[in-house]
């Protein structure tokens, strides 16, 4: 087999772990090594480590040593990719699949699923990354709902809601109460705001007093500013009022349908939480900081088709051609994009006509592969009938070796064959099926686009866009290049020629 090396020779990983029922199927740890091998050298890869996670539960694996190897592996770089059977084989808990797609994301290595026909180094494979990023924000927001939905039923109830207590409290029977020690702390810090309206001052005065925060630290005016807008201090604690935007993402106020708040002892009186909350409200419109200048959705893709990129001006709400004055709104060139998804990479004739063309030369190889595996099983029942034949008597000794010596050869030409040929059909699979699937997953962006956070969205146009040409009567989105089936087949043949 010769392949086709990449520019640079990419270091990969092989994640070896075999259900019991895959063994008694005849599939060893040994064939499904070999099978990524293969797929590794139709890439040009230099396979770095194999992880032997044989006979080992596939219910949570995330703890085992050499999953901890793997990782450790991927974050130093030395492996930039996984080769593995299937997603399965991978991790069977969806949430341990999630959490090893964010690892490889942040890292930027690539997995590869030989059955699914994943290969995320590929520009069709990299929308996997956004679509398993989306479902992981899914997952979050869903535990995120139920958890605030069940915040006013405990309340109700009178059951600890957990989480630290704010800063002037402590839980006592399942209750906030005030901290003697914090308490009087608090008050002098809202009492030195009203007279000082500083917010530096205020955290200068209380550190130069020898006041400190809960874990030691000295006040800063961001602190300070976060305990003079918590209300808890008047006797309103506020839950349920933020959400998450992700890992390493700031957070944002929800709708105030959704907070909740609970009654607890008052530190301060309210004239005094609000005489300074009216003081923090005049600063901020006085003093508003220069916001920060927002990346529009497809800054750096749009173009004008006189060639020059078009902007967004901070006095207009369109994509603006400076040159010639070509100009469409922004809302418009959303929208039309987001229609642009619903038929992702070709036309509906092309993609049918490309995946038809690869269903012939796939359905052949596999036609091939059912074969010499019904011939294989075949040929072990022959060695296993001559086996009881001899040790009955039979077959005589000295001629017991001429009639099992061929059957065996032929046998091992076989499953060495099988192999070969199981690598073969992933590369081909991998680089034909895969935009089956992509259109697929991009019809279901298609219906969660107004879903999607900004940043989502900016994602998802990076990945799959390459450019988009404004014309004044006709927009062209040039979405993702994935080759025709013809190249497609011309590469496959080089890559898959006898040595």
């Amino acid at each position: 087999m010769k392949h086709i090396a990449d520019d640079h020779e990419k270091s990969v990983g092989i994640w070896i772990r075999v259900s019991t029922e895959d063994q008694a199927r005849g599939e060893s740890p040994e064939h499904h090594e070999k099978r990524a091998r293969l797929y590794a050298e139709s890439k040009g890869w230099n396979i770095k480590e194999v992880y032997h996670l044989e006979a080992l539960s596939g219910k949570t694996v995330m703890g085992y040593p050499e999953t901890q190897r793997m990782l450790e592996d991927i974050k130093s770089g030395r492996i930039t990719g996984l080769i593995f059977s299937k997603l399965a084989r991978l991790a069977r808990n969806t949430r341990e699949l999630l959490e090893f797609a964010e690892i490889f994301n942040t890292y930027s290595a690539d997995l590869i699923s030989l059955q699914e026909a994943i290969d995320t180094s590929t520009p069709a494979g990299r929308l996997f990354y956004t679509m398993i990023a989306a479902m992981a924000q899914w997952e979050r927001e869903e535990i995120a709902d139920r958890v605030a939905a069940s915040i006013p039923i405990r309340a109700s109830l009178g059951k600890s809601l957990g989480g630290q207590a704010p800063f002037g409290y402590q839980w006592v029977e399942k209750k906030l109460v005030p901290n003697s020690d914090e308490a009087p702390i608090l008050k002098l810090l809202f009492e030195l705001f009203l007279e000082h309206k500083r917010k530096k001052t205020v955290a200068r005065l209380l550190n130069g007093q020898g006041h400190r925060t809960r874990n030691g630290s000295g006040f800063s005016d961001t602190t300070i500013s976060r305990l003079l807008r918590d209300p808890t201090s008047k006797g309103e604690h506020r839950l349920n009022y933020t959400k998450s935007l992700g890992e390493n993402k700031k957070w944002k106020l929800k709708p105030e349908t959704d907070w909740v708040t609970l009654p607890v002892p008052p530190i301060l009186s309210e004239e005094l939480w609000n005489g300074c909350s009216t003081i923090l409200n005049e600063q901020e419109k006085t003093n508003k900081k220069p916001v920060k200048k927002a990346v529009h959705l497809f800054s750096g893709f749009a173009y004008c088709t006189c060639g020059a990129k078009m902007y967004v001006p901070s006095n207009s709400p369109k994509y603006t051609c400076y040159q010639c004055h070509n100009k469409i709104s922004v809302e418009d060139l959303e929208t039309i994009f987001h229609e642009q998804l619903k038929t992702y990479v070709f036309s509906p004739e092309e993609i049918m006509k490309s995946l038809h063309q690869a269903d012939i030369h796939i359905k052949g190889k596999e036609q091939l592969l059912e074969s010499l595996m019904k011939e294989a099983k075949k040929l072990k029942e022959e060695l296993d009938h001559m086996m009881r034949l001899y040790l009955d008597g039979e077959i005589p000794k000295e001629s017991f070796g001429a009639h099992y010596r061929p059957v065996d050869e032929r046998r091992q030409q076989i499953e060495k064959q099988i192999p070969e040929l199981q690598g073969e059909l992933d590369f081909l699979k991998i680089q034909y099926l895969s935009q089956d699937e992509v259109i697929h997953e991009a019809k279901d962006l298609y219906s969660r686009w107004n879903k999607l956070e900004r940043e989502d969205k900016r994602k998802i146009i990076e990945t799959v866009t390459e450019k988009i040409d404004i014309g004044s009567d006709e927009i062209s989105i040039n979405l993702a290049y994935i080759p025709t089936s013809q190249k497609l087949m011309s590469n496959g043949q080089r890559n898959f020629k006898d040595s």
